[in-house]
């Protein structure tokens, strides 16, 4: 194995706002290390997503980075894929935590992804596998990427958003309103997918395109559900959370809420994972880029075999 790399990122200036406490974070992905690998099922898939797409890119990268790599994500998804192993020619996994990247294959980079420790226009391939929605300047995010990669070089990033733990997030609020007279943040927000193709046009990102993976995991109950997010280093790391536990109480009437609003006929319970996918080149003089307005050399009159009207002239009955 290659010698790690550990360098520290930067802190966020000062008057930044902060949705997550990463600090938070970090020791939840510490703490959830060791036993990671039963849990790590939907990294698995948008890891494989992942390389199943770069399979179709008809060319090969360099210089590659995984961001918020866990255990060396992509680089476990390549192999089960069976990507071509030239297709990468160095591939460097980078996480908020120290003890995730133990695991990791390769050059390994102790780093924060809102403070990138890499030089500008020195990466072919950024990469990020279910980490990016933890970043509390995901514009500013997506900028350091596409400045550190070259000109062409391909963003392909997979991130949590839309209507992820939906049926959580309003089984906890109403149990709060309910029980405690007020409710506090305990599921993290997530970017909508729209949202998504704006931020990397924002970023300066060329030719990109968003998608989306919904899945439904079945649970046989809200607490397995609450066990899984702990395993994978999920819960609530918000800034604003509260920092005293949920109530018993409380938390027996968010389990019956899920239960009564979203029970399946089994008595299991489902919980939703939308999977935002989301890809971006750095642009280049090359790129194919859109036509300008009035470019066209063929007539859509002429492509749908109708008559041209021009603006001002009328049309039916008397038109002539």
């Amino acid at each position: 194995m290659a010698p790690a790399i550990m360098m520290r990122a930067m802190p966020l200036p000062a008057n930044q706002m902060l949705v997550f406490d990463r600090h938070v974070l970090r020791r939840r992905r510490d703490r959830a290390a060791p036993g990671f690998a039963a849990h790590d099922f939907l990294v698995q898939r948008a890891g494989d997503e992942v390389a199943e797409r770069l399979a179709g890119i008809n060319r090969d990268f360099d210089v590659a980075l995984d961001l918020g790599s866990h255990r060396g994500a992509l680089a476990e998804a390549l192999r089960r894929t069976g990507t071509s192993p030239g297709k990468i020619g160095t591939l460097v996994s980078a996480d908020l935590s120290p003890r995730m990247l133990r695991e990791a294959p390769g050059l390994r980079v102790a780093a924060d992804e809102e403070m990138l420790p890499f030089r500008g226009a020195s990466l072919s391939l950024v990469t990020s596998i279910l980490s990016l929605h933890w970043v509390n300047d995901l514009p500013g995010a997506l900028i350091q990427i596409r400045r550190a990669l070259k000109p062409d070089g391909l963003f392909l990033g997979a991130l949590f958003g839309g209507e992820t733990l939906t049926e959580l997030r309003q089984s906890l609020a109403a149990a709060e309103i309910e029980m405690d007279g007020g409710l506090s943040p305990r599921v993290s927000p997530f970017a909508d997918i729209r949202d998504v193709g704006s931020l990397l046009q924002r970023a300066g990102f060329a030719l990109p395109v968003v998608d989306g993976d919904r899945v439904t995991v079945r649970y046989a109950d809200p607490f397995k559900l609450m066990a899984e997010l702990r395993g994978m280093g999920e819960t609530n790391a918000l800034a604003e959370r509260r920092r005293t536990p949920l109530r018993r109480a409380t938390m027996m009437r968010t389990a019956e809420i899920y239960r009564e609003k979203f029970g399946l006929p089994d008595g299991r319970v489902p919980a939703t994972f939308d999977i935002v996918i989301a890809t971006g080149w750095a642009p280049h003089e090359d790129q194919q880029k859109p036509l300008a307005p009035g470019s066209a050399r063929a007539r859509l009159a002429d492509a749908l075999g109708a008559d041209e009207i021009k603006a001002g002239e009328k049309t039916g009955p008397g038109g002539n």
